[in-house]
């Protein structure tokens, strides 16, 4: 098969995920425990791709342990997503630098 093929294949599975929802519900949802479990959906994706990255970032473990502690703490003090980024970052370089 060629590239072509592989690139239409791929963009007709993408668009029919992301297309047939917005066919098929038209009606908001009412189901509370559907709606719930879609809310925290993103949160999910987020921290599952996030943490491993943090923790594996480094060949010494211990400088990605400390740097999730550091961005959990600054979440939750803060709760401002650039803050809490900024803050990993300044951690987890500074802990580079000297371990």
């Amino acid at each position: 098969m060629s590239n072509l093929t592989y690139i239409l294949i791929s963009f007709a599975v993408i668009y029919l995920i992301r297309f047939l929802p917005l066919v098929l519900i038209r009606k908001p949802i009412q189901s509370h425990f559907i709606r719930s479990f879609l809310y925290y959906v993103p949160y999910a994706t987020l921290a599952v791709m996030t943490f491993p990255a943090i923790v594996e970032t480094n060949a010494n473990p211990f400088v990605g342990i400390v740097t999730l502690a550091a961005g959990i703490f600054s979440a939750i003090k803060w709760k401002s997503l650039p803050v809490v980024a900024g803050v990993c970052v300044v951690v987890y370089f500074v802990l580079d630098l000297f371990i």
